[in-house]
């Protein structure tokens, strides 16, 4: 049985802002998220831009200072820990590769550079050998260790942001987005990949990606992020065969199908309603002014926020409707 890696426990990240007349509030990017990861196992999330997925993965490995919560890693409280203790098991592959790399570093200066600062190898050539393993392992060629980020495509680019990321031999390792700015051929290759490395070094990973099926081939748990909160969460195959959630009900409506009869044929949910603003959300359910079950709860939604629930074995959900 897996063990628990990292633990997540009421999370909150608040940025403040202030309007137009100097009326200062905070947008809830993060609001009292929860979760636990298992060694060795990838948990998905997805969601829409700008539900806060790619802050919760820069707040577990302490980006950004939380605003309030609690974070574990293998057990131990990293909250308000040292983070030099912590950084070379905990890494991070960045969404955008050609922001991510130096532009006036070689791609061997930039997989270097982490193995200096960690003091992994005294001697240059054995630093010099270790580029060139890692080179090898993301498929590159070492005679490309000469050249700057700019000679390459964004699928090269992203494959030596991976090896950077290795270079430390990490355990746990939050995947922001790492294919979609890539075309779709090479999505499968960096996909197949990373799946490579799991199992050759049983990392763990939290990915999140706006693309559901993707992230059903490569997750074990999948969690549905909807305006900071994690709405819906289970095993891979049960969620996309059985989504609870209204929201999550849409996400799967919107899955393009590859057979054109079968296509006319699935029927497209499509929301009605205003996106709330997440600055300072009135108490209520997030999803209560898109979500067609609003009468059926009698109004209960818009006054109390529902807790993430488990209603069958390993399946959380936060809905009123669907914990009744």
């Amino acid at each position: 049985m897996s063990e628990t890696i990292v633990e997540v426990k009421d999370l909150c990240q608040f940025f403040p802002v202030r309007s137009s007349i100097g009326k200062k509030g905070y947008i809830h990017a993060v609001d009292h998220v929860s979760l636990k990861l298992m060694s060795g196992e990838t948990f998905g999330l997805v969601g829409e831009s700008g539900c806060g997925k790619s802050t919760l993965g820069r707040t577990i490995l302490r980006l950004y200072r939380p605003t309030s919560g609690k974070i574990f890693y293998n057990g131990n409280d990293i909250t308000n820990a040292n983070m030099k203790t912590y950084r070379r098991k905990m890494q991070m592959i960045f969404q955008d590769p050609s922001a991510s790399l130096n532009p006036r570093m070689t791609i061997g200066q930039i997989i270097e550079e982490p193995l200096k600062n960690y003091h992994l190898f005294s001697e240059p050539m054995k630093r010099k050998e270790r580029v060139f393993e890692l080179l090898n392992q993301v498929g590159l060629n070492k005679d490309q260790i000469d050249r700057y980020p700019h000679e390459f495509s964004g699928g090269q680019q992203q494959r030596v942001g991976i090896a950077r990321t290795l270079a430390v031999e990490p355990e746990f390792i939050v995947c922001d987005e790492p294919i979609s700015a890539l075309d779709v051929s090479i999505q499968s290759q960096i996909i197949n990949m990373l799946e490579e490395m799991q199992e050759k070094r049983n990392l763990t990973y939290l990915f999140i990606a706006h693309d559901i099926s993707v992230v059903r081939h490569i997750s074990h748990y999948i969690g549905v992020m909807f305006l900071g909160q994690i709405v819906e969460m289970a095993k891979s195959n049960e969620l996309v065969k059985n989504p609870l959630h209204p929201y999550t009900q849409i996400l799967m409506s919107s899955v393009p199908i590859p057979d054109p009869d079968l296509a006319k044929n699935k029927k497209r949910i499509i929301l009605d309603g205003e996106l709330p603003s997440p600055i300072d959300p009135s108490p209520g359910c997030r999803f209560v002014t898109r979500c067609p079950y609003v009468k059926e709860c009698n109004g209960r939604c818009k006054e109390e926020t529902p807790e993430l629930r488990e209603i069958t074995s390993g399946h959380f959900v936060a809905c009123f409707k669907c914990q009744e």
